[in-house]
């Protein structure tokens, strides 16, 4: 399988999502925005906003190429060189403090005929957990790797758990997932087929959960807490996040890597009894 037909299966996944995520909050506005890059290729990023049940989210495509590949592509050292990337990224900020935060990425190197690799995974982050959405989470994300390999799972999540960690919080960032990288023992075909399936899992239990949690009442104490909280992924994403670092040095297009940041957050050195209380409450889970 070459880069250009994996580009163009990614490309067609992309367009499904965010048809997917537009059917599922029609009050929300969708900004498609294709753009090129520099040293060739380009993508598409589409913005949801300000939707009933979306306050924010993003869905970017990327198929690029590069003269240097940038350190940040991958945990390992790898000899510099002229690379080609592709892949999907999402993340889904919801409006009400009840549905939980989404991410996922999908995404595929080729620095030769010889010397390629699949990564990518997703992730939850609640702000007011529940344990029935949690337990779906990862039930769906166990049988989706034991189609595939059954080491897979326990892996994964192990990886997600050790990368989605604040170490300047000594905490979680949300309640994990899988997380992958440096995939590359079985046939591109494999990859293919797993991480379409990874892109697909991560859909219909994402808005399983929403669905069960987007008519519950909030109020502004909830509201406050979901944006303190929101200030962890951001912190996570500037500091350690090697999809930002990626597109950063790559120098991809700025608006489209930092589009996956909340539209709204709030920070505070001063914690109200309420805000102790629900964070205290949260961090048994993370």
């Amino acid at each position: 399988m070459q880069y250009k037909e994996i580009k163009n299966i990614y490309k067609d996944l992309h367009q499904n999502v965010v048809k997917i995520f537009s059917k599922s909050d029609r009050n929300a506005r969708v900004n498609l925005t294709p753009w090129n890059y520099k040293n060739g290729g380009g993508g598409e990023s589409a913005e949801i906003m300000n939707g009933e049940v979306i306050e924010k989210g993003a869905v970017n495509f990327s198929g690029i190429t590069g003269k240097i590949l940038p350190g940040s592509a991958l945990a390992t050292k790898v000899k510099g060189s002229s690379f080609k990337a592709t892949g999907i990224s999402i993340v889904i900020h919801p409006n009400n403090p009840f549905v939980p935060c989404s991410h996922l990425n999908v995404r595929y190197f080729e620095l030769s005929k010889k010397i390629w690799w699949f990564g990518g995974g997703f992730d939850l982050t609640p702000y007011f957990p529940f344990e029935s959405d949690i337990k779906l989470w990862h039930m769906s994300a166990k049988q989706l790797c034991a189609k595939y390999d059954k080491n897979f799972y326990k892996k994964f999540k192990n990886n997600c758990d050790e990368y989605f960690y604040l170490k300047h919080r000594k905490e979680r960032r949300g309640v994990g997932g899988i997380f992958f990288d440096n995939m590359k023992l079985e046939s591109k075909d494999f990859y293919v087929n797993f991480t379409k399936d990874v892109v697909k899992t991560y859909v219909d239990t994402y808005l399983e959960i929403v669905n069960k949690r987007k008519s519950k009442k909030f109020n502004q104490n909830h509201k406050d807490f979901q944006l303190y909280r929101r200030g962890r992924y951001v912190e996570f994403n500037l500091l350690y996040d090697r999809g930002t670092l990626f597109g950063l040095q790559s120098s991809g297009r700025v608006d489209s890597i930092l589009m996956s940041m909340p539209p709204v957050v709030k920070w505070s050195t001063k914690k109200s009894a309420l805000l102790i209380k629900y964070e205290n409450a949260l961090k048994k889970y993370l």
